[in-house]
């Protein structure tokens, strides 16, 4: 099935994918697409224990028990964001295989960072982990405490660059939502190579070493960004060079954005983005939702 321009959303009916919701229906009308809300049920393993079929009323009662929380959720994309466009979607089984499946057809996918029933342990669980690993598009995990206020409605998207592939790709997509949501992008690199010894002169030696790293990675990133900023010239850029550890960095600014983008990984200071001590800080950390972008064949690695 072709890609189709659509932001999809999972629901379970927890107070974090109300914030999900929230943050999906609302990037939905500044992109101008629709919004779908998906859902997923599934029979209790006991049932089937020894031959037994459930019997096709307990499927009804589940599938209905889903569709109160695609309701709950309907009401809540509407009243946050009046005009967007909200369709569903419930199907029985994995949330895993549902939500891997739309990744391929979708232009996003929206997570609450935990939930309840079948989309349960959305940030450190096995739903999460596969869907951020795995998915075929981008993936934005939302933390209950990441809500849509009028501070962060307008604040700046902030893009995390290394300079490789997916790296590229992530910049890519931090520029396509700065653009739709008319938000400056604030592009952020770390530099950790640097020694500083003990003594006061070698202090003030690092430092002059520093401004001289500075100013040579301030003008590969400037690069970097070239291409994206031609493209998309109605964007204001801010570049952050700093010499820091990279969750600090980023966490701190994306103080008030509205989204955090990052490679699932890279070089340097944002190596393992997935699977290492970044990713799980970041998702964990991060003071705004964070999307995480997987590389594709041909990124540079």
């Amino acid at each position: 099935m072709p890609k189709q321009d659509i932001i999809v959303c999972a629901v379970d009916g927890s107070e974090a994918a109300k914030t999900a919701v929230r943050w999906a229906a609302n990037a939905a009308v500044k992109r101008g697409v629709p919004l779908r809300l998906v859902s997923s049920y599934s029979m209790p393993q006991f049932l089937y224990a020894e031959g037994m079929v459930p019997p096709q009323e307990l499927y009804d009662d589940l599938e209905a028990e889903t569709m109160e929380k695609i309701d709950e959720a309907r009401a809540v994309a509407e009243g946050f964001a009046p005009g967007v466009e909200v369709s569903h979607q419930i199907e029985e089984g994995s949330p895993i295989d549902m939500l891997l499946d739309l990744s391929e057809q979708c232009t996003m996918i929206v997570m609450g960072s935990r939930g309840l029933g079948g989309l349960s342990g959305m940030v450190m669980g096995s739903v999460s982990a596969a869907v951020v690993s795995h998915g075929a598009c981008p993936v934005v995990v939302v933390r209950e405490d990441n809500d849509v206020t009028e501070e962060t409605k307008y604040g700046p998207i902030v893009v995390g660059v290394d300079g490789s592939g997916v790296s590229q790709r992530a910049i890519e997509h931090a520029f396509r939502e700065a653009d739709a949501r008319g938000a400056e992008l604030v592009a952020v690199h770390t530099w950790m190579d640097m020694q500083v010894q003990a003594s006061l002169a070698g202090l003030a030696a690092a430092q002059q070493e520093w401004k001289v790293v500075e100013e040579e990675q301030n003008a590969l990133l400037g690069h970097r960004l070239a291409g994206w900023s031609e493209k998309f010239p109605d964007v204001k850029v801010t570049r952050v060079v700093t010499r820091d550890r990279p969750v600090r960095a980023l966490c701190d600014a994306a103080e008030g954005a509205q989204l955090l983008v990052v490679g699932s990984h890279g070089r340097g200071g944002f190596r393992g983005m997935l699977l290492g001590s970044t990713s799980r800080a970041l998702l964990q950390a991060a003071p705004c939702p964070l999307m995480v972008v997987r590389p594709v064949e041909g990124d540079v690695k």
